[in-house]
């Protein structure tokens, strides 16, 4: 009996590991077919209609409106930007891989009339059929004629540099809060804070700059290309422009500025930095003045608006 015991109860506890050891694979076994499962169901919701959760893209046509939209939805947005830094919005190429962008928008806002805007509507429209074209410079008070002379100042006929006027920003912010919510409605009480926020800070830059020029209404600023009218007419100053309609300056047009400049004791001819700048060096030599460039384009659009206040009054 002591010798069958000995025997038997090893076979028991033998046994009984196999036993165990099976349970542990069953139980591996399902867990690893659930995971399977659900790795499977994740895919497929991912892989083809609406279940993903995809970001909305948005085309815009300068760099400073991405901006504005960034201060709206935030990082809820992808932002393709048609005239990216260091190009002119007058000019310009439309890339392959900016129409591949386009054909994934939901919105393109535009400024309204700016020269590529009209050179590439076609192709963009019909690199995205659904996508939505917002016109942000409807319903604004638009410039069309130079307050100077009395004439168009641009080839388009109406001035485009509406995002240098804080107030008009203000407007364009509003209707691209509204066109946010309207595809990502889910957000709505977010956007509209948000907006609101935004519209504070537009408020109290437009305070401080007036403060800042305040002293100098009437002053004249001269610059190349005619882009300052908006804020010029906002905040009190006479804009000069070299060129005129589009187009280089005449030799005529040359010296009718010169006259006034030095009549006002002007040293200062400023340029867009994505501009050429040939025209104004042989305008500041003629003066013995300077050239200042201005980077009408930056991304930091009330940082930019705050420091070319201060180098208009550094430079009065």
């Amino acid at each position: 009996m002591i010798f069958i015991t000995k025997i038997y109860l090893p076979f028991v506890i033998i046994k009984n590991t196999i036993l165990e050891i099976g349970m542990i694979k069953s139980r591996f076994i399902l867990l690893a077919a659930v995971l399977i499962m659900f790795s499977c169901s994740s895919n497929k919701k991912g892989s083809g209609s609406g279940y993903e959760n995809k970001k909305k893209v948005i085309t815009v046509s300068i760099v400073p409106q991405k901006f504005f939209v960034q201060k709206i939805a935030g990082n809820d947005v992808d932002i393709n930007i048609l005239v990216p830094p260091g190009t002119s919005p007058e000019t310009g190429s439309l890339l392959p891989s900016q129409l591949k962008d386009i054909a994934n928008s939901d919105i393109w806002f535009r400024m309204g009339h700016l020269g590529v805007e009209y050179s590439w509507h076609d192709k963009i429209a019909q690199a995205n059929t659904k996508m939505k074209i917002v016109d942000l410079s409807e319903e604004l008070d638009l410039i069309t004629e130079s307050p100077e002379y009395g004439k168009k100042v641009h080839e388009g006929g109406v001035d485009p540099h509406t995002w240098l006027s804080p107030a008009m920003v203000k407007q364009m912010a509003k209707k691209i809060t509204n066109e946010l919510i309207l595809i990502n409605p889910g957000k709505s009480d977010e956007y509209n804070l948000n907006y609101l926020e935004f519209a504070k800070e537009i408020d109290q830059l437009d305070i401080d700059i007036k403060n800042s020029l305040r002293e100098y209404k009437g002053k004249k600023i001269v610059i190349f290309h005619p882009s300052l009218s908006y804020f010029a007419s906002d905040y009190g100053l006479v804009q000069y422009s070299l060129e005129t309609g589009g187009k280089e300056p005449t030799p005529q047009r040359m010296a009718e500025v010169v006259r006034m400049a030095k009549a006002e004791n002007i040293k200062v001819i400023y340029v867009q930095s994505d501009f050429d700048q040939d025209n104004a060096f042989v305008f500041a030599e003629e003066m013995k003045g300077k050239v200042i460039a201005l980077d009408l384009l930056s991304h930091e659009w009330e940082q930019n608006l705050r420091l070319m206040t201060k180098i208009f009054v550094d430079n009065f």
